[in-house]
């Protein structure tokens, strides 16, 4: 089994959550390549069992690059194939999503675009926490990142 992770980053924290996620897996014995969304040429479902995608959240939606990397994901192509979408994001733009009862997430935007090629969506999405604008991440987030990879890999395997 061989996968991609492929994100977007703008201070470096989704990155870090990125390369998290790709090292865990590969800890559990799944292949893994690990890819800037800016480095990704040309996408082949026939080189990749499942996908897993990730942006910072910006103004409430994904970057443009990784809304422009969708389109390379060919539908008839992906179908049925696994997928896991994470982003990061402000505890305040979490919180004022919960009370306005709108979703300001990347990765539930990610998500609903690949589920609607037909994808097949593993786990609810990771929102990994970042102080401010541009960062830190918050403590304890690449330890859920590592839990919710080991938690992806047995997924993955059943």
């Amino acid at each position: 089994m061989k996968g991609i992770v492929v994100y977007d980053t703008s201070y470096g924290n989704t990155k870090t959550i990125a390369e998290t996620i790709a090292e865990t897996l590969k800890e559990s014995g799944i292949e893994v390549d690990l890819f800037d969304v800016k480095d990704v040429k040309k996408l082949s479902a026939k080189d990749f069992n499942f996908l897993v995608l990730g942006s910072p959240t910006r103004f409430g939606t994904m970057s443009f690059a990784i809304r422009g990397f969708l389109g390379k994901v060919k539908n008839e192509e992906w179908v049925n194939k696994p997928f896991a979408a994470f982003d990061t994001e402000n505890p305040e733009n979490v919180e004022r999503a919960r009370i306005e009862k709108k979703e300001w997430s990347a990765a539930e935007k990610i998500a609903a675009k690949l589920r609607d090629k037909k994808m097949n969506q593993l786990l609810p999405v990771l929102k990994a926490l970042v102080l401010g604008q541009k960062g830190p991440l918050v403590e304890g987030e690449i330890q859920r990142t590592k839990e919710y990879a080991r938690s992806l890999a047995v997924k993955l395997k059943e």
